[in-house]
């Protein structure tokens, strides 16, 4: 689950990381092509979305 806001400067970044994820993984554009696309301009919010994992799949195997 990625966090609504940006921890260092508050930006709402939740709203961009569906399409920022179809974009880099389906269409194989590059990270920082979509980003400037999106116009994600601080680096700490772009931090969120390229650090960002998906871990819920892999945490269900332990319920």
């Amino acid at each position: 689950m990625i966090p609504v806001r940006c921890f260092t400067c508050g930006k709402v970044v939740s709203s961009l990381y569906e399409d920022y994820k179809h974009r880099v993984r389906e269409q194989h554009e590059s990270p920082k092509k979509v980003l400037d696309e999106l116009r994600v301009s601080r680096y700490c919010c772009r931090r969120m979305l390229l650090s960002h994992m998906e871990m819920v799949e892999t945490l269900n195997l332990y319920r």
